[in-house]
């Protein structure tokens, strides 16, 4: 709860007065009342007496909250609160509103059945409320008797119906009257060209203030710099909102995030419009001329360069670069990216972020790979505070600890629910030897398929086959996934399969195997439909070694399982398929000393191919349907 009997009210509203003076043009028309406050340097008015305050407690039947009696007693009203409201009552003006606005019952008109006490309460503020506004720009000012917290402070609402949103709460009369000189300052500082200057000690205080925040935060203190941005941001000042938007982007946050006053400045514009863009780009219902209102005042070739970016980020062919030895980290790390090693991708940026360059003094830390669909889904809000933990741009400062890894390194995680509880079957292929861009030779029909650009898991799932004219009822063509998976191995990966069709099921083990190792698993233990199953198979040079299959409450079984995968461990009473399925796993990751790269094949982008069919063509006597489109 603020102190609200703390504050010098006439220091305060003393100093608001002459930066208000000071503020003013030469040949600004006035009239005869606000050039008198002028010449006085004092939007205020005579203090009130303590009988003027008892008076209008009588009168309106309540004592004056705490902050608002301590204000009339330095003045009593005030012209000029912010921008829009010109004169605030004193012990005069101060009335019931009584709901003469009649807003009472429009805004009870927007209220739905499920509408809480807070928003009824809100609703009927018109009622109860003490309006203070007496001249203004249809804005509203009212203090509620019924909304008092422990010292005995009312709230304060203000609304405008021009801003179009609901009511804005102020905790008290105190907070109202700062948020109202924040309001001057803020305006004051966005001031169009002929108007004057505004330059102040309270300017000058918040302007050191941003630097010292630029050089807190290169120094690793982000969390410092980011509270005494926002404040100065509060008071318009120039840079604020610029820098606080680069922390912000890094901590997750997107919304509001739209580094004002930097993105046009051709300096900065190739490391944050990227991430701008492809935050427009995640939403397909904007409009793309939306994205000029955040560009005033850019130059022609800028916002080309905007919608070029555009056009990348939604095809997926933005790529991002950076100069020196931080650049050619973000080339390893991109290389180790693209096949899954997200872990280590991040790890060597996060080592070479103390190398990186700034494009200029307001540049924070590197913020255009947050959009090269590689690279950005590496940053998570923990990962994005320790690259704005580490200092950089040769500033000293303690460097953070490394954040934990994102992938556990073993297959157990593809048993856990996912959010939605959709992954309830899959199925992959482990290749030992064998680079990912190989695979598609192993496992696809000819010699010409090759992969197609990163995607994501969404993506892959619905992604349409554009090039497929012909669809068969028995055909069970996957688009899959690639990546490497732990030393010497690389994956296939599919996380939404076809139905398990035991009879017709043909495992690619065989033919993936030729010179080398390969195992493949399928799991609907945990599938919604129909009865759970799972597969194994393991082959060598092109030989199917051993598999066990079970489906239907049935295992069948071929070769010499090594004990450690017999299946009569796991299926011998199949009570909880997710254990079952968990134990399985482990014991695959044992065996082989593989696993699947969880961050980098749920929430990253790899790169993917279409396999030749799992299932066997039709054999005499079985029906199908072929699907051809001319």
């Amino acid at each position: 709860m603020t102190d609200t009997t703390a504050l010098d009210w006439r220091s305060f509203l003393l100093r608001w007065s002459g930066e208000w003076a000071d503020s003013l043009s030469d040949g600004e028309t006035r009239g005869e009342d606000e050039e008198a406050a002028r010449q006085a340097r004092w939007l205020g008015f005579p203090p009130a007496s303590e009988e003027r305050i008892a008076a209008v407690e009588e009168r309106l039947g309540r004592r004056m909250p705490p902050s608002y009696r301590e204000f009339l007693k330095v003045s009593d009203g005030w012209r000029h609160a912010g921008g829009f409201v010109w004169l605030l009552a004193g012990t005069e003006d101060a009335r019931w509103h009584d709901n003469e606005s009649g807003l009472a019952e429009i805004s009870e008109e927007y209220l739905d059945e499920d509408a809480g006490p807070e928003e009824r309460r809100e609703a009927d503020i018109w009622r109860r409320g003490l309006q203070l506004d007496v001249e203004s720009d249809i804005t509203y000012v009212l203090m509620d008797p019924e909304d008092v917290d422990e010292g005995g402070e009312w709230a304060v609402y203000t609304w405008a119906s021009w801003r179009a949103e609901p009511p804005e709460r102020h905790a008290n009369f105190l907070e109202f009257m700062r948020d109202m000189y924040r309001e001057f300052h803020s305006l004051g500082a966005h001031r169009g060209d002929g108007e004057a200057v505004f330059v102040n000690d309270t300017t000058r205080q918040l302007d050191a203030q941003v630097e010292e925040a630029r050089l807190e935060a290169l120094r690793g203190g982000w969390e410092r710099a980011v509270e005494a941005l926002d404040e100065a941001k509060q008071y318009g000042r120039p840079r604020a909102a610029g820098l606080g938007d680069q922390i912000r982007r890094l901590l997750g946050q997107t919304s509001m995030v739209y580094f004002d006053g930097l993105v046009t400045d051709p300096r900065y514009a190739p490391e944050l419009l990227p991430p701008l863009v492809a935050e427009h780009a995640a939403h397909s219902y904007r409009d793309d001329s939306t994205l000029t209102f955040h560009l005033r005042g850019a130059e022609d070739a800028l916002v080309s360069l905007t919608y070029m970016t555009l056009d990348q980020v939604r095809s997926g062919t933005y790529r991002y670069t950076a100069s020196g030895a931080f650049g050619e980290a973000v080339e390893r790390a991109r290389g180790l990216a693209r096949w899954g090693d997200t872990d280590g991708a991040w790890q060597t940026l996060r080592d070479a972020v103390p190398l990186w360059e700034p494009l200029g003094p307001d540049h924070l830390a590197p913020l255009g790979w947050v959009a090269d669909p590689v690279l950005g889904p590496l940053l998570t809000p923990e990962r994005g505070r320790e690259l704005l933990s580490t200092p950089r741009d040769g500033q000293a400062g303690e460097a953070p600890r490394p954040t934990a890894g994102l992938d556990p390194r073993d297959l157990a995680w593809l048993a856990e629910p996912d959010p939605g509880n959709n992954r309830t079957s899959y199925r992959f292929v482990l290749v030992k030897g064998v680079e990912p861009e190989k695979l598609p030779g192993r496992l696809a029909d000819g010699d010409g398929t090759v992969l197609n650009e990163p995607m994501t898991f969404w993506e892959a799932r619905h992604t349409p086959l554009h090039d497929q004219r012909e669809f068969s009822s028995y055909d069970d063509r996957p688009l899959m996934a690639v990546g490497r998976a732990g030393p010497g191995w690389s994956f296939a990966f599919d996380g939404n399969p076809a139905s398990f069709d035991q009879r017709r099921f043909v495992s690619p083990a065989a033919a993936a195997s030729t010179g080398t190792r390969a195992v493949v698993v399928w799991s609907g233990l945990r599938t919604w439909h129909g009865e759970p199953y799972f597969h194994l198979s393991v082959a060598e040079d092109g030989a199917e070694q051993y598999a066990f299959t079970y489906a239907d409450g049935e295992l069948r079984q071929s070769g010499e399982i090594p004990q450690a995968l017999d299946p009569s461990r796991f299926f011998g009473d199949l009570e909880d398929g997710a254990e079952a399925e968990r134990s399985l796993l482990e014991a695959v990751t044992v065996e082989f000393g593989a696993h699947l790269p969880r961050h980098a094949v749920m929430n990253g982008r790899l790169h993917t191919f279409t396999t030749r069919s799992w299932t066997r063509p039709p054999r005499d006597g079985e029906t199908y349907a072929v699907i051809r489109m001319h």
